[in-house]
C-alpha cells in the first residue's frame, strides 16, 4: 500500500469516526423532532472543458481566469492548450443542529463538509474531507449571535450567484469562509451586523500570520433593508456594507548578515452595494464591490512596497492594490426548467501611492498581488437547468476574457508607476459545463 492511498484511508476512516456520533444522535432523537441532527446537501458531478489553459484552483475545477501568453522557443504560445476534466469533489454534506434554549435564546449550529480538500498541489490533498462550515447561533427575538467559521459579510447568503460553476462568480463575486464572530439586530425592515473575523483557508498572500502579527481581527459591517408582499410573494433585499483589516507582512528585515524587528503594516478599507429582486416568475440580483486589498477573496488586488523608509534596516512601507467590481444576474425560477445569465467585470485601479516592488520584501520576490498584470476582467455566463424532483441537469458557458499588459521591447510591463496598465493584449477562455446534480 503506498503512502497516499494509505494517508486517503486513514482519513477516511477518521471521518467516519468523527461523524458517527452525529449519525446515533440522530437516530436517539427521531421520537422528538425538536432535536438533534438532520442531514442535506447534494452529489454533483461536473463535466467540462476549456478552449486554453487558466489560473485555477483544484484541478482546473475552480476557475478564475484565463492565462497569458507565453511562448515556447518557437514562438508558439504554452497556454493555447484545450482541456478536459471530469470532478465530483464539490459533493457536499451538511448537517443542520438543533438544542435546547440557552440564555433565553433559539440555539442552532451547522456542520458542513465536501471534498474539495484544502491544497492546491496535485496529488496532495485530492479529494481531501474539509471543512467549510461549523458554527453555532443563539437568536433572541430581534438579535442573533453567531460564533464560528462560515462565509465573509461580503459574501451574502441571501444575494450571492447562482452560476452552476464551482467558482461561484468569482474573481468579481467575494469568496472566503472565516472563523468569526457576528451580531446582527433587527429593526424593523431594517438589520444591522457587525463581525470581527480571522482567516484560515482563504488568507492574505503571506497567510493568515500577517493578519495575526497586526493584533487585531478584521472588521466587516452590513446595513440590510428587506420587504416582502407575501400576498404576492414579491421580496426585496438591499444593502451596503464596509470591511476594513491590518496586515503586518514582515516580523523583521534583514540587511545582509543582521535582521531587525519591523512593525510596518498595510490597512485596506472595502465597500460594497447589493440588490436582489425576487417574485414567482425570475429573481434579479446585483453587487458592487470596491476594495483594497482584495486578495483573501479570491479578487484582484494585494499590496506592494510603497518605498524603502530605513535603507540602514531595509524597512519598507507597503500601499495597497485596489480594485472595482460588479456583477448582476437574471433567472427564471420555472420549477420544471430554469433559464439563467450572468454578467460580471472587474478592474486593477493600481495603488493610490507609487510601487516600487510587487513583494513583501524589498528584494522578495514572494507573490502579494493577484493579477498585478491584468487590466480587467469580464465575464458572461448563460445557463439553462432541467428540474425534476431532488435531480437536476444543467448546462452552462462560461466566456472569461482578461485584459493582460502588452510588453515594450525591452520587456517591460506597460504599466505605469502606480500599477495601472496603459496597453492591454485580451485573452479569453470558454468554458462547456454539464452538471449532474442529486439533492438530498
Amino acid at each position: 500500500m503506498d503512502k497516499l492511498n494509505f494517508k486517503g484511508i486513514m482519513g477516511f476512516i477518521m471521518t467516519m469516526v468523527m461523524i458517527a456520533p452525529f449519525f446515533l444522535n440522530a437516530q436517539q432523537n427521531q421520537g422528538d423532532p425538536k432535536y438533534g441532527i438532520s442531514f442535506n446537501g447534494f452529489i454533483k458531478t461536473d463535466y467540462f472543458f476549456d478552449s486554453r489553459e487558466n489560473y485555477t484552483i483544484r484541478e482546473g475545477h475552480f476557475l478564475l481566469y484565463p492565462k497569458e501568453k507565453q511562448f515556447d522557443a518557437d514562438g508558439v504560445d504554452i497556454n493555447d492548450k484545450a482541456s478536459f476534466n471530469f470532478l465530483s469533489i464539490q459533493t457536499r454534506l451538511t448537517g443542520k443542529i438543533s438544542a435546547p434554549d440557552a440564555f433565553g435564546a433559539k440555539t442552532s449550529g451547522v456542520l458542513e463538509a465536501d471534498f474539495f480538500g484544502n491544497e492546491n498541489a496535485a496529488f496532495v490533498d485530492n479529494n481531501g474531507f474539509r471543512l467549510r462550515h461549523a458554527f453555532v447561533k443563539l437568536n433572541w427575538e430581534k438579535t442573533e449571535l453567531l460564533a464560528g467559521q462560515t462565509w465573509h459579510p461580503f459574501f451574502i447568503p441571501a444575494c450571492f450567484s447562482g452560476v452552476i460553476s464551482f467558482n461561484t462568480g468569482a474573481p468579481m463575486q467575494p469568496f472566503s469562509r472565516n472563523p468569526q464572530l457576528r451580531v446582527q439586530h433587527r429593526l424593523g425592515k431594517f438589520s444591522i451586523s457587525g463581525a470581527f473575523w480571522a482567516q484560515r483557508d482563504f488568507t492574505s498572500p503571506q497567510g493568515s500570520a500577517s493578519l495575526r502579527y497586526a493584533n487585531r481581527p478584521g472588521m466587516s459591517g452590513l446595513l440590510i433593508f428587506e420587504h416582502q408582499n407575501a400576498e404576492k410573494n414579491h421580496k426585496l433585499i438591499a444593502g451596503v456594507g464596509a470591511d476594513y483589516k491590518v496586515l503586518q507582512p514582515l516580523l523583521t528585515t534583514s540587511l545582509g548578515t543582521q535582521s531587525f524587528v519591523t512593525s510596518e503594516k498595510v490597512k485596506g478599507l472595502s465597500f460594497t452595494a447589493f440588490l436582489k429582486l425576487e417574485n414567482p416568475a425570475f429573481t434579479y440580483k446585483l453587487q458592487a464591490i470596491y476594495g483594497q486589498n482584495l486578495f483573501d477573496l479570491i479578487m484582484l488586488g494585494g499590496y506592494a512596497v510603497h518605498d524603502i523608509i530605513d535603507t540602514a534596516r531595509n524597512t519598507v512601507s507597503y500601499t495597497t492594490l485596489n480594485s472595482m467590481t460588479a456583477w448582476t444576474e437574471f433567472h427564471t425560477n420555472g420549477t420544471r426548467m430554469q433559464f439563467g445569465f450572468w454578467a460580471g467585470y472587474t478592474q486593477n485601479l493600481g495603488a493610490r501611492e507609487s510601487i516600487l516592488y510587487y513583494s513583501n520584501q524589498a528584494e522578495g520576490t514572494a507573490a502579494t498581488v493577484r493579477g498585478s498584470n491584468i487590466k480587467s476582467v469580464l465575464r458572461l455566463s448563460p445557463r439553462i437547468v432541467l428540474k425534476s424532483g431532488k435531480f437536476n441537469f444543467a448546462t452552462e458557458l462560461e466566456y472569461t476574457a482578461a485584459a493582460y499588459a502588452t510588453a515594450d521591447a525591452q520587456g517591460k510591463l506597460n504599466r505605469d508607476a502606480f500599477g495601472l496598465i496603459t496597453d492591454v493584449e485580451t485573452i479569453a477562455n470558454l468554458r462547456l459545463l454539464f452538471a449532474v446534480i442529486y439533492n438530498f
